[in-house]
């Protein structure tokens, strides 16, 4: 019998348009792929059109807040449909940066310093000796996030400004210089790691969801013993907060720091991104699954409990 597969994409955040992206590129892919497909735009009366629809499983294709921090998560759990990618706590503490540090420290994995502050305090003075990165403590595809160089004397004061989305609390850590590589969990398994290269200031959103924004190179033209090391460090961080399914992790590799350089982690994702243009699918194919073959196995893998 073909299991029929609800969709989730759209919903609440300010990756909404992200988000709506990869839900219409999952469903097509599952559509080739077999399956029965039904489109949800979410909102707040999701569980009742889950209700309507009764699928088989839910593939969680949301990103940023309800879709990725453990909210559509825990009402999957109570309405017992097993769904993709990880569980309520994993997906909670992945999308508190602050919280994920504390995890990926405690495992012995690299983190940068930072500090947690209130908006006002941002924007009033420096919080942390320049250079440095400010960005939303909950927020994903680099929503928010403002370089401070170390010639800058004030702080960003757009921060202040009455259009700010990015929240009241903020988090404020050391700039890394250097390269950005990125490493995606396939269940137990580490993919290949891409390396992000951009005109742009840094990764943002524009360089992440514009075509020629950013350019990948899979796989990354650095030392066999730091690309095993990203591999290994996304595997650990992986297991350290309890993610399932499909998760990515983002590294800043300084190789002008000392004979090996310095690696830290930046975060951890557990709702990447899955339109065209994205890292994980990329990934996934350079290890020999195609589009088709990585979402079906993500479907195939949902459960409840996760």
């Amino acid at each position: 019998m073909t299991k029929h597969v609800a969709v989730l994409k759209g919903g609440l955040s300010n990756e909404r348009q992200v988000s709506l992206s990869s839900g219409h590129e999952c469903a097509a892919a599952l559509r080739r792929a077999g399956y029965t497909v039904t489109e949800i735009d979410v909102g707040f009366d999701i569980a009742e059109r889950l209700r309507e629809v009764k699928p088989d499983v839910v593939f969680n294709a949301l990103h940023g807040r309800y879709g990725e921090d453990g909210t559509i998560q825990g009402v999957l759990e109570f309405l017992r449909i097993p769904y993709t990618h990880s569980g309520v706590l994993a997906s909670a503490l992945a999308m508190d940066k602050h919280q994920a540090k504390i995890m990926l420290k405690a495992a012995g994995i690299p983190v940068t310093d930072h500090v947690i502050a209130s908006r006002a305090e941002v924007g009033r003075s420096h919080v942390m000796q320049p250079p440095y990165v400010v960005k939303p403590v909950a927020d994903g595809s680099s929503v928010g996030i403002l370089i401070v160089k170390a010639d800058q004397t004030h702080p960003p004061q757009e921060i202040l400004g009455t259009e700010w989305k990015g929240g009241e609390e903020l988090m404020v850590e050391r700039y890394i210089p250097g390269r950005e590589l990125t490493c995606a969990v396939m269940g137990d398994v580490a993919l290949g790691v891409t390396e992000i290269i951009t005109d742009l200031a840094f990764y943002n959103y524009e360089a992440k969801y514009t075509e020629g924004g950013s350019h990948h190179v899979l796989p990354a033209q650095i030392s066999s013993k730091i690309y095993d090391k990203v591999q290994k460090m996304s595997l650990k961080a992986h297991a350290a907060l309890g993610c399932r399914g499909v998760s990515r992790t983002d590294f800043r590799f300084n190789d002008q720091a000392g004979p090996d350089g310095e690696l830290v982690c930046l975060e951890i994702n557990t709702q990447p991104g899955m339109t065209p243009l994205s890292l994980a699918p990329e990934q996934a194919l350079f290890a020999g699954h195609s589009f088709e073959e990585m979402v079906a196995w993500m479907v195939e893998d949902a459960s409840c409990n996760r």
